[in-house]
């Protein structure tokens, strides 16, 4: 299958300049990276624009590049570190930033997966109220990951066993194809099919994890979540995910969710909306209501002459704003309500008071 041509894939001109190249590459890393970005597909593409900017950021690989069409995977990265530190330099540096995604390997065969990867990242629902949106929550979870087994020791063998070296790829885990073109020489790099790239086989399995080296433990973590925080976000718990086989774990990323409540609705900058129910005569002739807060109650007065579906602001008394000082307000909405039914003095008395509106007009 033929790979989409890097001018396409960093979504750039052939006559671009080497800013332009790398604006184009420093924009789509930061929304594919794969600690940003946990979609399906996140972690593929972050790849192929990686290995488009590395050839079309080097002016003999691009030059190449143009007249032939293809530069192999393992020559596309080789020499490229300076190119990638620049783009990343004021995000955390280039070492840490793909060392936490490729391993400590760098590039060429490590950026394919058959080198030292971070291990599978664990996803944990947790759900919560607004009043534990007021506070924060501490909460301790068992969650359950494929750990290093406890027989073995992790090696798959079984007890006075050992795993024996590969013969075909020499405990490297990986093959090379070497292709000869005429003026140049392409490396293709696959894991090991004999031994399924671990760089080992095992003769005698372990009984308890059947060779795989891994068993399926609880682990408890204690998870804390900070005020304010909004339905939807996640936070990422670097390494308390599964382990690879090169023994770099992945992250826990827990997800918020956080449940409606029955009283107030939650608007942005951490307002709350408040529905409190009034009788016309409420917004007549003035009035004092009790309001519930999520931290107690507070006094509510009404003015006289206060006009239906008027906002009343209860000051400081919403939710923590998240990333910043301070705490939003509650927004009292006065829904009046008007009887179904009357009787024959309620109905007596509305007319007269109809009747001095009227005359009170016409005055």
């Amino acid at each position: 299958m033929s790979k989409r041509d890097y001018y396409e894939v960093l979504g750039v001109q052939k006559n671009a300049s080497k800013d332009d190249i790398k604006g184009a590459y420093r924009k789509l890393a930061l929304k594919y990276h794969p600690d940003r970005n946990k979609e399906p597909g996140a972690e593929e593409k972050f790849k192929e624009i990686s290995e488009a900017y590395a050839v079309l950021s080097d002016d003999e690989k691009r030059k190449r590049y143009d007249s032939y069409g293809h530069v192999g995977p393992e020559e596309a990265f080789r020499g490229s570190e300076a190119n990638f530190e620049e783009v990343f330099r004021d995000m955390g540096g280039f070492s840490s930033i793909f060392e936490q995604f490729f391993g400590r390997g760098g590039f060429g065969s490590d950026l394919f997966g058959f080198g030292r990867r971070k291990g599978r990242d664990l996803v944990y629902d947790m759900e919560m109220t607004l009043e534990d949106v007021l506070r924060g929550k501490k909460e301790e979870v068992e969650v359950p990951r494929l750990e290093k087994c406890g027989t073995c020791g992790g090696t798959g063998a079984a007890d006075g066993a050992k795993p024996r070296k590969c013969s075909v790829c020499n405990g490297r885990g990986q093959t090379q194809r070497v292709y000869n073109q005429r003026f140049f020489t392409s490396v293709s790099v696959e894991p090991c099919r004999t031994c399924q790239g671990r760089g080992e086989i095992i003769d005698r399995p372990c009984g308890a994890c059947k060779g795989t080296g891994k068993e399926r433990r609880m682990k408890k973590l204690k998870i804390e979540v900070p005020p304010g925080v909004e339905d939807g976000m996640a936070m990422q718990l670097r390494g308390e995910g599964e382990e690879s086989e090169s023994g770099i774990p992945g992250d826990l990323i827990v997800n918020i969710r956080v449940k409606p409540h029955e009283r107030f609705e939650r608007l942005e900058n951490g307002n709350l909306l408040f529905r409190q129910g009034v009788r016309f005569t409420d917004l007549a002739l003035g009035s004092e209501f009790k309001i519930p807060t999520l931290d107690g109650s507070e006094k509510l007065k009404i003015q006289q002459g206060t006009q239906p579906d008027s906002l009343i602001r209860l000051k400081g008394k919403g939710l923590p704003r998240y990333g910043a000082t301070g705490r939003g307000d509650i927004l009292v909405k006065l829904d009046v309500k008007v009887p179904g039914r009357l009787n024959d003095r309620q109905k007596s008395l509305l007319k007269e008071l109809e009747r001095e509106f009227d005359a009170e007009e016409k005055r």
